[in-house]
């Protein structure tokens, strides 16, 4: 497994955790993924999966909020930096007539949300997800999607211990009264680049606790929200993970 990221110090030490190989990538830039693409070629051969994980977000603000310089930040890693490994590596996958391609998009992109640009970047993840699916159906690589929700990740909690999201509202329109663990994100996407998926292409499956499903409910009072056992929703969510 080649782990490839802009910080290769860091790459090197995922790559030691799981017994991998690091190597540098800006995936923003052609010439890099062209040269990533050439060195897995020369070491290894035609990959047969490749997941797209490059993204950055966005603090939520007003429309007349947003610069311009922020909204091209957004839109050249969140897009053009999952278009150019998917096309320069998909392409390769095409030519040998094999290979599974992962993106991650976000529930942010199938809802509207006061992130302007993210949310907007995510959607065109998922519609590339399904266009590339469908081009290259037949050629024997699949492209499907994973669409995280609100995932325990380092910056969730660190925004949630500041003040900045608000855990009960989060947990107030979620089916499962909890967040996502990125181990459960990790695994559908291992499980959409695997044999086991090897009937299913063009699709972005949520990993969301059913955010996705729950808002329309508020409609009917207050049922959701009763259902739900909001102490200590971090705890409960790594309790959940390892049972």
């Amino acid at each position: 497994m080649v782990v490839a990221d802009l910080d290769l110090d860091g790459a090197n030490r995922v790559a030691a955790e799981i017994g991998g190989f690091a190597a540098h990538v800006d995936v923003v830039n052609e010439q890099s993924v062209r040269a990533l693409l050439g060195e897995v070629l020369e070491r290894w051969g035609t990959p047969y999966a490749l997941v797209t994980s490059a993204g950055v977000t966005q603090a939520p603000v007003p429309a007349e909020d947003l610069d311009l310089p922020e909204w091209q930040r957004v839109m050249t890693v969140n897009v053009q930096g999952t278009w150019l490994p998917a096309q320069i590596i998909g392409t390769a996958m095409a030519e040998e007539g094999r290979g599974a391609i992962a993106t991650i998009a976000s529930v942010a992109g199938m809802r509207s949300m006061p992130l302007h640009a993210y949310s907007t970047s995510k959607a065109a993840v998922i519609q590339l997800t399904s266009n590339l699916a469908t081009q290259w159906g037949s050629r024997g690589v699949r492209v499907n999607g994973v669409a995280p929700g609100y995932t325990l990740t380092p910056l969730l909690e660190s925004r949630i211990a500041e003040g900045e999201r608000k855990i009960e509202r989060i947990l107030a329109t979620n089916a499962m009264g909890r967040l996502v663990t990125a181990d459960e994100v990790a695994s559908t996407i291992e499980f959409l680049i695997g044999d086991a998926a090897s009937a299913i292409t063009g699709v972005t499956i949520p990993v969301d606790a059913g955010w996705l499903v729950t808002p329309s409910w508020s409609t009917y009072g207050e049922l959701v929200e009763l259902s739900h056992d909001h102490t200590n929703p971090l705890s409960k969510t790594n309790e959940r993970t390892r049972q």
